[in-house]
């Protein structure tokens, strides 16, 4: 029966990979690369030195999969738009498990950070199995996550004494500070909320992008003293690089 690794390589920094990850990636007969054609060749880049770093001279091979592009006009609602696309996504995996993977063969597909954060390979690994027209079995790999990452390279703990955490996306705090939050982490933000945020709310951020990579940058300190330094350090490396990854920490300063 066809196995399946999926593998959280960590946050942009290969020496983030573990024990576990390695041992898991040095049986994979196919390496699965999603391409979902978004410019970010250097996460391509990424995934193919990290193969050839812990992998090395044993056979193996490279799939590229070219994905469906999402098109944020075909359905104005979010999450009827996202359902289509990920079916589209599902049925582009299964065509190529049933095409690239013998039925004796291990494949791998490399998730970012960690694959339980903001990553769908489970779900459409899932999803696939669910419909019963292809047999595997599969495996989950945790990784080094960004939010982990992130706060390493700050220095600073998630969470205070007795505080909670809450991890989200840009999209979920545009409509506003969690309730009864005290540490918000926060992902896929491409509209920069944070700049949107009431000053009243008192807050400090810790931001980061390519974290753990030789391209890291960090910014921290009170929201409305450097939210517009971020603004324009993000910017300008998106046109550097022709991509971005980033993430941030927002808590409430103590007063």
């Amino acid at each position: 029966m066809r196995k399946i690794f999926i593998i959280g390589i960590g946050a942009g920094n290969p020496d983030h990979m573990t024990t576990q990850a390695v041992a898991a990636l040095g049986r994979a007969d196919v390496v699965f690369l999603p391409d979902k054609g978004d410019d970010k060749d250097g996460l391509q880049k990424l995934r193919r030195d990290i193969c050839a770093r812990f992998i090395g001279d044993r056979p193996y091979r490279c799939a590229e999969m070219r994905l469906p592009e999402r098109d944020i006009r075909a359905t104005p609602d979010y999450q009827a738009n996202i359902e289509a696309w990920r079916a589209g996504v599902t049925a582009r995996y299964e065509q190529f498990l049933r095409d690239e993977l013998t039925d004796e063969q291990c494949g791998a597909f490399l998730a970012w950070g960690d694959p339980a954060i903001y990553d769908g390979t489970i779900l459409i690994l899932d999803a696939i199995r669910a419909k019963g027209d292809l047999a595997f079995e599969y495996e989950v790999i945790p990784g080094v996550s960004s939010v982990q990452a992130l706060a390493a390279a700050h220095r600073v703990p998630l969470n205070r004494i007795g505080e909670s955490i809450h991890i989200t996306t840009g999209r979920n705090l545009a409509a506003g500070w969690p309730a009864a939050a005290d540490n918000v982490v926060v992902m896929l933000d491409s509209q920069q909320t944070f700049k949107t945020l009431a000053a009243d709310l008192d807050l400090e951020i810790f931001w980061g992008a390519y974290v753990g990579s030789a391209d890291e940058i960090l910014i921290a300190g009170p929201l409305p003293d450097v939210a517009e330094k971020i603004s324009a350090a993000r910017e300008a490396a998106r046109q550097k690089h022709g991509w971005i990854m980033d993430s941030y920490l927002l808590r409430k300063r103590k007063s």
